[in-house]
């Protein structure tokens, strides 16, 4: 059970208030949306459903790598074999790698050096 606190933010049975509200202004509900892409991964097709921030995420990496989706997801698959054997759950992986990107970069941007 929850119920509603100053700022719109929620208090659940017992927990604190959040000094850190996750719905920033502006949040964008659209970002969440699930969307199904059609992609090529080492030549074989398949289908890859991610919410639509890991898609913008994907194609920053792309961009920076001058390289398309496609071919950084392959590049992602084919490594994640080389390496590791491969990986049950694919998607996951790609959401792990979209917010290892975006974390490596909010380190940098911290980092004076």
């Amino acid at each position: 059970m929850s119920r509603g606190v100053g700022n719109g933010v929620m208090e659940t049975c017992g927990f604190h208030k959040l000094k850190v509200d996750p719905f920033v202004k502006g949040f964008d509900m659209g970002l969440a949306r699930p969307l199904s892409r059609s992609v090529r991964l080492n030549g074989f097709s398949t289908c890859l459903r991610l919410e639509q921030i890991y898609w913008n995420i994907l194609t920053e990496i792309a961009r920076i790598n001058a390289c398309s989706v496609s071919a950084l997801l392959s590049y992602v698959d084919r490594e994640v074999h080389l390496r590791y054997g491969g990986v049950k759950n694919f998607s996951g992986l790609v959401r792990v790698v979209c917010v290892v990107h975006v974390l490596k970069g909010r380190e940098a941007s911290l980092d004076p050096g």
